[in-house]
């Protein structure tokens, strides 16, 4: 019998060693996971834009905090304090609104480090960093104002969230969160009348870059995308996308241009909707006639090694 006992909890003990195993994507060296692979829609089965950036079994960048993605979040293992930074590509709902869940989560863990936010400026139709995270936690008139010590400089609830806003009138790079591990830097897309940032970031010695919701007006892409390891770029339209879809995002014909003038080395075509979920064969049909590296088409929680 205690034999019995023995193996039954030893078998127990394997297969939680195993699904936690599962749920990561690795301990050692820079994986890109994906948090949310969808977009904005309810029924497309996937958690909105999101990804969590790892670094050494650690979970180090979070970019965008869409719909679902804190559910994800938990699944990969990933732990909220080791997060040194938020980064926002924009502030539509898809690629935002999880974000009180995860700041009302932490209030049960031990973070203690301060958490830097940083996001597009502002204009009539949208907030910067400050004026979201305030309309969402500030008093008096916060959505959460509970939340609210998490502005507060007394950091009584163990850290402070620290916003930064960068200016999308400036086609240029402009450099983000850095530490001694890591350097982040973004450039303005358009994304029709949302200001909206892509972001690059360098990593013990990887280049991730993520084009946000963008329609490639801009041409600024290329330029911040130069010859990184991953491109993870968003593929919400078809390539016969005209009014405001086209005005709003990029077709597969310039995902590919894109990436083949970046020379990026791997392509993540991710934001899948439903209007181009299951036409996978002819998006890689356009994206190939200028793009020959490797493409793979995302799903919530894959894996990808730069």
């Amino acid at each position: 019998m205690k034999l019995s006992w023995l193996a039954g909890l030893l078998f127990i003990s394997l297969n939680v060693q195993a699904n936690r195993a599962e749920s990561g994507c690795g301990n050692q060296g820079v994986w890109l996971q994906v948090l949310g692979s969808g977009g904005p829609e309810i029924n497309d089965k996937r958690a909105s834009s999101s990804y969590l950036v790892w670094l050494n079994g650690h979970a180090r960048v979070l970019v965008d905090t869409g719909g679902g993605s804190s559910l994800n979040f938990e699944r990969s293992g990933a732990d909220f304090s080791d997060v040194r930074t938020i980064l926002y590509s924009h502030y539509h709902v898809d690629h935002s609104a999880d974000l009180p869940a995860y700041i009302k989560a932490s209030f049960f863990i031990d973070r203690q480090n301060d958490l830097p936010i940083y996001g597009p400026s502002s204009n009539s139709f949208m907030p910067d960093s400050r004026q979201f995270v305030h309309a969402l936690m500030a008093s008096p008139a916060g959505a959460f104002k509970y939340l609210d010590d998490f502005l507060d400089d007394s950091r009584a609830n163990g850290y402070r969230i620290i916003t930064h806003t960068l200016d999308t009138g400036k086609h240029i790079k402009q450099p983000g969160y850095s530490d001694s591990t890591m350097r982040t830097m973004a450039i303005p897309v358009h994304h029709g009348p949302v200001p909206a940032l892509a972001w690059r970031l360098q990593i013990a010695g990887k280049v991730i870059v993520f084009s946000g919701d963008m329609n490639g007006d801009y041409r600024t892409l290329p330029v911040l995308a130069k010859d990184a390891d991953i491109l993870v770029a968003h593929n919400a339209v078809p390539e016969e996308a005209t009014g405001i879809a086209r005005n709003l995002h990029m077709p597969p014909s310039v995902i590919g241009d894109i990436a083949a003038q970046a020379n990026v080395k791997q392509l993540v075509v991710s934001h899948r909707m439903l209007r181009t979920l299951g036409k996978e064969k002819q998006t890689l049909r356009y994206i190939r006639k200028k793009y020959k590296n490797s493409v793979t088409f995302a799903d919530d929680m894959d894996c990808f090694r730069p």
